[in-house]
């Protein structure tokens, strides 16, 4: 089971491939592996039905006891059938119903198949905290299929209100799963809490305090996620505005799979639950008026499509009933009806589709004669219409018979829910009618439909669903010999499918509810005519559109006065809270502390810390905002010192590195603000920050004091120093640390680097309003196609300048400035010319041209010695960053391209791979995520090698940091070079300063004073 819910995601991830390959035809590429998930589950059937049910067990977080349990019993395999089943019929209807040149195929298949996936997994896992995973992966994908017409605001609106609505009620149950998971009887293993429930040992050895209050109140937030999820009153509106996705998304994830995970989970624990009054109170209202207010709205639907969205709605409402009711009886015909609805609901869904296919409507009111030209698609809607009204002898009629058959033997609530059964399949058959004389009939005074396209392929699996319909019905013993396993763990008699089991009330019904819903058909006018008169006071969607909108603007108004745009405010705001947050725990905390301390270890550090203290007071004061980056940045050198002084060197060269990238960043962005401070008089603000920040100063080193006086056990920083040697295998505490002990942290740190890094660059890469971005700009070396210049005038056209004759002044200067190494006509660093004359340094760039080689083996050696030596995977990053950094000072924007042509996205994205690959692989070889392992060989050069695994981890994160570094360089600075020239040139002779504005004037000058010699 694990291996075909992997199966399912790994075709979803290669489909956009495969779609864009073979176009339509990649959906039967889609439908194999749905497929041999069918097959695999035909086969499990004879162990199924003997009782031996399959299980698989996969340890996913042992440190947190998560086990992903799956079990293959009746209902897993009932349902398991039903999704891949229904999805590979669905998916070989895509291959014809989707045309050659529609768009999207790809990111539809691929979610297409992942939903199928995820439902498989929902179904067969017997883990409460898996399925609460699976069952939001089905929402999170059903947004996706929903809103697969992204450029339609209906689609959008429907996704929107679809995720919202059935998210909100997952979150509801994930509290209810909790609650009951962690009760002394409870579990997370829906086997024994199922168990747990029916025997009452729920609430054995609880605490004082908890009793069935606490366990009605887990029934209820279940109850509200699967009723959310199965569209039952109140949340019943988002199911008809979802027909706004394709019709495929429709016919499986609302008739067969997304809207039966509700019903699939009422069913799963309506034997240990359903005895609970809370749990009748809510399921046997709120599915009946559903039944009955589905059929109601369905009646006046002039779309076709929105005719079967009520009518689902309506049916779901009476399955919930059934499997909900308690009883093994009642629990066998629900049952039933799942089943029959999953095969004549996708049958009617997939009709729809051909149907609108082939004459481009879905509009009643529009269609005429179709039958007659589509007699197999015409019989093939009417059986599933009668199977959905529970005429004989359909699946339909067999599941609605035999629940009839036991509540007319019951008492007078059973005999009150079978007469509002009856009254449900009256409307039921009465929409099923106008429905197929909307689609097929001939109309009078209605213009015979025209038929543009005809395939025999798109109408096969409607028509395979309407035969198995009739074959289930005609069958009823086995169909009732593959659904008994389940029904009979409710308590009651075993019950029965039957096509016949003699005349009596049950019989009455089926002839009440066929004679008048033909004439509630008949009546269809009249009923549509007092259905527009009578106003309905409540409307579940308006309520829902009513909170939407009373949010939004109570956000909006929060908004409006808490984000007034200024840095300042949000910051004060913050520290003030903090300060006092901590202030008041300590006043109120009762804690009696003996305050160990001692002022300095020597009087360096003394110095240190003075020097630390006058440069932060000294940025505080300063008007220049660049005065006032250096004095922040000596302050956090003087505290790498500091870390020196202490005694660790890696904390040091780290600290120092980090300041250095830090300082680079911060003069980047500070060459487009204003070089001072803002001049205005505020001495009251000036000396509100100024004693914030030393009240927030004392309060963070106090809490700081404190909480190392507070400590009673011992640090488990004590046992670092051992297990980082015989874990990780390395003496270097603070990179084993990082690389091993705590390397989940150092994945989501890298991970959120990527991510800021991706943002950041998007910003300011994109090139209009449609989002357009440009990756590659800024990285191709001097001399290839985009090094051209770009210019943009004031009309919006584009102009290319040639720059080869402006280069080759540009070069005779260099060569009478001594900008060429000597004896050769060669640049110190190769884009040093796209540089004005003014701006270079002759001493900068050979200076950059003999240390840049020796920082990056620098860089390497810290990496590699990082295990046992100051240095590791982030230091040796940042070094080469560094490396980086003087490249780009000394020969401008494109001397990036000159020293790594390489898009910042693939050094982190392949750091990234390489830092999964090393945390995964030991799980390939039995052992843990992230374990660490060590290699003792020798090296002809090198000697004995120590080589720790972690060390390839160490190497991602190496190339994150440089893709990190490259990434700020070309952002922050080679795109703000781009601006700024752009605007520059486009000023038409304005002299504003920019690189290459100065680089052409002066070229320019070179120009003329050739000519003159000439």
């Amino acid at each position: 089971m694990v291996q075909i819910f992997i199966s399912f995601m790994i075709v979803a991830l290669v489909m956009p491939l495969v779609m864009k390959w073979l176009g339509r035809e990649g959906f039967f590429v889609a439908a194999l592996v749905p497929l041999a998930g069918l097959i695999w589950t035909i086969a499990q059937g004879p162990k199924v039905l003997n009782g031996e049910y399959p299980e698989q067990s996969w340890t996913w977080v042992a440190e947190l006891g998560l086990v992903a349990d799956f079990r293959l019993d009746t209902l897993s395999w009932i349902m398991a059938l039903i999704a891949t089943g229904v999805g590979t019929l669905v998916l070989v209807y895509c291959a014809r119903y989707f045309s050659r040149k529609a768009s999207g195929l790809g990111r539809f298949a691929g979610f297409f198949v992942a939903f199928a996936g995820a439902m498989f997994g929902l179904v067969t896992t017997d883990n409460t905290l898996i399925m609460y995973v699976m069952w939001e992966l089905t929402t999170v994908f059903s947004f996706l299929l929903i809103g697969h017409y992204r450029d339609r605001r209906a689609s959008r609106r429907a996704a929107m209100e679809a995720i919202i609505v059935t998210t909100t009620g997952g979150l509801a149950m994930l509290g209810g799963i909790i609650l009951l998971g962690e009760l002394p009887g409870g579990s997370y293993n829906f086997t024994q809490l199922v168990e747990a429930g029916a025997n009452g040992t729920l609430l054995d050895g609880a605490p004082n305090g908890i009793g069935t209050g606490y366990v009605a109140t887990a029934i209820v937030l279940i109850l509200v996620g699967a009723l959310s999820k199965s569209a039952i009153f109140p949340f019943h509106f988002w199911l008809p505005a979802a027909m706004a996705a394709p019709t495929p998304t429709s016919a499986y994830l609302h008739a067969a799979a997304m809207v039966k995970a509700g019903v699939y989970l009422v069913a799963r624990l309506a034997p240990g639950f359903a005895d609970q009054s809370v749990w009748q109170w809510i399921i046997l209202p709120a599915g009946l008026f559903t039944m009955l207010l589905g059929g109601y709205r369905a009646l006046r639907q002039n779309d076709t499509k929105l005719v079967l969205a009520y009518g689902t709605v309506s049916q779901l409402g009476f399955m919930m009933v059934l499997v909900g009711y308690g009883t093994a009886e009642v629990a066998l015909a629900g049952l039933a009806v799942l089943t029959a609805h999953a095969l004549f609901k996708s049958c009617l869904f997939l009709v729809v589709g051909i149907v609108d296919w082939s004459t481009g409507t879905r509009d009643l009111r529009e269609l005429s004669g179709v039958g007659r030209r589509r007699p197999v698609l015409a019989i093939t809607a009417g059986i599933g219409v009668l199977s959905m009204a529970g005429i004989p002898p359909f699946a339909g009629y067999v599941g609605k018979e035999a629940a009839l058959h036991v509540l007319t033997h019951g008492d007078t609530t059973d005999m009150v829910v079978a007469w509002i059964i009856v009254l449900g399949s009256i409307l039921t058959l009465a929409y099923g009618l106008r429905f197929w004389w909307g689609c097929f009939w001939d109309k009078p005074g209605v213009e015979p439909t025209e038929l543009k396209v005809r395939s025999r392929l798109i109408t096969t699996p409607p028509a395979l669903l309407a035969a198995a319909s009739l074959a289930l019905g005609l069958f009823p013993s086995w169909w009732e010999s593959l659904l008994v396993g389940h029904a009979n763990q409710n308590p009651g008699e075993p019950g029965h499918l039957t096509l016949w089991a003699g005349f009596g009330l049950p019989v009455i019904m089926t002839g009440i509810i066929i004679i008048f819903g033909i004439l509630l058909f008949a009546l269809r006018r009249p009923v549509e005519g007092v259905q527009r008169k009578v106003a309905v006071p409540f409307s579940a969607e308006g309520a829902y559109r009513r909170i939407i909108v009373n949010l939004e603007l109570f956000a909006g108004d929060v908004t409006a006065r808490t984000q007034s745009g200024s840095q300042p405010m949000y910051l004060s705001i913050t520290l003030i809270t903090a300060a006092l947050a901590g202030t008041l725990a300590l006043i109120f905390g009762g804690t009696n502390l003996e305050l160990n301390y001692r002022w300095f270890d020597n009087a360096w550090q003394v110095l240190v810390v003075i020097i630390a203290a006058a440069s932060a007071f000294l940025a505080a004061r300063a008007r220049r905002r660049l005065k006032a980056v250096l004095l922040l940045s000596l302050s956090g050198y003087c505290v790498a010192l500091i870390y020196e002084l202490h005694g660790a060197p890696d904390l040091a060269l780290t600290q120092v590195l980090v300041e250095t990238i830090t300082l680079v960043v911060f003069v980047l962005v500070l060459r487009r603000l204003p070089a001072y401070f803002s001049n205005r008089p505020m001495a009251t603000s000036r000396w509100f920050r100024a004693g914030l920040g030393a009240v927030v100063g004392v309060c963070v080193a106090g809490f700081a004091f404190i909480s190392a006086n507070a400590r009673q056990h011992v640090p488990i920083s004590d046992a670092f120093a051992t297990e980082a040697y015989e874990f990780g295998y390395g003496k270097n505490i603070v990179n084993v640390t990082l690389v091993d002990i705590r390397a989940w942290d150092t994945m989501g740190e890298i991970s959120v680097l990527v991510s800021c890094a991706i943002g950041v660059a998007s910003l300011l890469f994109i090139r209009d309003r449609k989002a357009k971005i440009d990756p590659l700009r800024n990285i191709a070396r001097p001399g290839q196609k985009n090094s051209v210049w770009r210019l943009k005038t004031d009309e919006t056209t584009q102009a290319f300048v040639n720059r080869s004759q402006e280069q080759a002044m540009a070069a005779e200067y260099s060569e009478s400035h001594h900008f060429l190494a000597p004896g050769r006509r060669k640049l110190w660093l190769p884009a040093a010319n796209t540089l004005a004359p003014q701006r270079r340094s002759v001493i900068l760039e050979v200076g950059t041209r003999l240390v840049y080689h020796t920082m990056l083996i620098g860089s390497l050696f810290l990496l590699f010695s990082g295990h046992n030596l100051p240095g590791g995977g982030f230091a040796g990053g940042l070094l080469a960053g560094i490396a980086l950094v003087l490249r780009y000072l000394a020969g401008g924007r494109y001397e990036l391209g000159a020293a790594l042509p390489l898009h910042p996205g693939i050094l982190m994205g392949s750091g990234l791979i390489v830092a999964t690959l090393a945390a995964l692989t030991p799980i390939l070889v039995g052992g843990t995520t992230l374990q660490s392992a060590v290699f003792d060989f020798t090296l002809p050069v090198f000697g004995d090698v120590h080589f720790a695994t972690a060390v390839i981890f160490d190497i991602g994160v190496y190339l994150v940091v440089i893709g990190l570094v490259l990434e700020i360089l070309r952002s922050m600075g080679a795109e703000i070079d781009r601006h700024g020239e752009v605007e520059g040139l486009d000023d038409d002779g304005m002299d504003i300063p920019t690189p290459q504005h100065d680089r052409r004037k002066e070229a320019v000058t070179l120009r003329e004073a050739k000519e003159g010699m000439k």
